[in-house]
């Protein structure tokens, strides 16, 4: 294995600094630290201030470039029943006016600096992100924090972006045949949790939005309580500091709702459903209920996934598209997600063959995971893939920002994004043997398969995992 090195030049702030910056500074601007994290010569610190704002700080000088995320505690996950898809319209809206800055002024001026900017919401969270060349800290925290508070709803605002959305939702879902499988399929697995909700939302669903939804729904969510920035790359650690206190010192914590957490139980048959849609060939995803992040299984899942899709090599990309030449691809996505997830197999037959000739082959290559320990040569290989993987992210500041916020946000401790991989290292043939065996059982699937309309249509691909709704 690889050992795991990072660059960088920071030190951090030290005590006696914070101590300094906390001077003078109201009760609901004051610093602490919560935690430290020491890789090398860097420090990544984790903050919490007194109004609940969580403040993430990695500094280091190897580039003049930073980071800047904004996560928000609220995803798909946390939706009410009749208003899917609020969370996702609200981060459209977060690019409209504020009380200082008119409709469509923030990309202006970000884009003015040098600023790469985008926003995703998906099931666990929202967040918002910029990457511009060093010295625009004062800017990029000022505009974060004014949107934060000083949002400007509006009826005429709503209906110009739920149109938005859904014509989003038509290209994505209704119109798009991958987009129409997951969203049959998550409906399909889950009985009671709202990851069956798709992240976008029902059509009916985001055309009964009101305005009152969204100003209870920004007040509710987008409170320093529930969010946390991140701030990575050049920036002198105090300055940042002081930054933030200047910018969101004076915000007021506000009661964050109590999640009403309706848990899926455990699935005694499988489930299946066939759709006819606009493709070229047959396609099938074939899904299990999964660990979440903070499982013990979840690591060795991520491994076994490697093991079976990651690369021409590996088990049943071999055995699908090279041996047997039925499928034009296969792949895999294994959920890092806070609560139990979906394990997904994905299959794009070749033009003409038959979905359940591969998937005869692939039950009984799965069979087989289940039986008996993977060889020393597939763990190690797994492992220095998802390893390699791992490091690249490192080189980028916006890949480590990225890392930091979701594991704050999902896992609720930053360090997960060092913690996985040292887990992934740890990982033995038995624990995927284990994890097979509880995962990958007929009774746990549900497969959502398709065929191509009579008349055919387009070619296809293979689907690929679910990610974000980004815009």
């Amino acid at each position: 294995m690889t050992t795991m090195t990072v660059t960088s030049t920071a030190l951090g702030v030290d005590d006696a600094t914070l101590a300094e910056l906390n001077r003078d500074k109201a009760p609901t601007a004051r610093l602490e630290r919560v935690d430290r994290l020491t890789l090398g010569p860097a420090h990544i610190d984790k903050f919490r201030m007194g109004n609940g704002l969580t403040v993430i700080l990695w500094e280091d000088h190897a580039a003049p470039v930073f980071s800047y995320h904004t996560w928000f505690r609220v995803g798909s996950r946390h939706e009410k029943e009749g208003r899917t898809g609020i969370a996702h319209l609200f981060e459209h809206l977060m690019f409209k006016a504020t009380k200082n800055m008119a409709d469509g002024e923030f990309d202006q001026v970000m884009e003015k600096h040098g600023a790469q900017t985008n926003a995703a919401t998906w099931v666990d969270w929202t967040y918002y992100k910029e990457k511009l060349p060093a010295g625009n800290l004062d800017l990029v925290a000022s505009l974060e924090a004014d949107r934060m508070e000083h949002m400007i709803l509006n009826a005429q605002q709503l209906e110009s972006e739920r149109e938005v959305v859904k014509n989003e939702r038509l290209l994505r879902v209704d119109n798009d045949p991958d987009g129409r499988m997951y969203e049959e399929l998550y409906a399909l697995a889950y009985d009671v949790h709202t990851y069956g909700w798709p992240t976008i939302g029902w059509m009916k669903d985001i055309e009964a939005i009101t305005l009152e939804d969204c100003l209870e729904f920004y007040r509710l969510y987008y409170a320093p309580n529930n969010a946390t920035v991140v701030l990575v790359g050049d920036v002198d650690g105090p300055e940042a500091l002081r930054t933030i206190q200047k910018y969101y010192g004076h915000l007021q914590a506000q009661p964050v709702p109590a999640e009403d957490v309706k848990v899926e139980p455990p699935q005694k048959a499988e489930k299946r459903k066939v759709l006819e849609l606009a493709i070229a060939a047959e396609k099938g995803i074939y899904a299990w209920h999964a660990p979440a992040i903070t499982d013990p299984g979840h690591a060795p899942l991520v491994v076994l996934n490697e093991i079976l899709v990651g690369g021409e090599s590996a088990r049943l990309h071999k055995l699908l598209v090279t041996d047997l030449e039925l499928a034009s691809d296969v792949g895999g996505y294994a959920p890092s997600w806070a609560m139990p997830g979906l394990y997904e197999i994905g299959v794009t037959m070749q033009p003409g063959k038959a979905l359940a000739d591969a998937e005869r082959a692939m039950d009984e290559a799965l069979e087989r995971v289940t039986r008996e320990p993977v060889t020393a040569r597939e763990l190690d290989k797994a492992k220095n893939g998802l390893e390699a993987s791992f490091l690249r992210s490192l080189a980028d500041v916006g890949s480590r920002a990225r890392a930091l916020g979701d594991a704050e946000t999902t896992a609720g401790d930053y360090k997960r994004f060092i913690a996985e991989m040292e887990a992934l290292r740890k990982v033995t043939a038995d624990d995927v043997l284990a994890v097979a065996r509880k995962v990958l059982r007929r009774e746990n699937r549900t497969v959502l398969a398709a065929r191509p309309q009579p008349e055919a249509a387009e070619d296809g691909e293979t689907p690929d995992a679910p990610d974000a709704l980004a815009d």
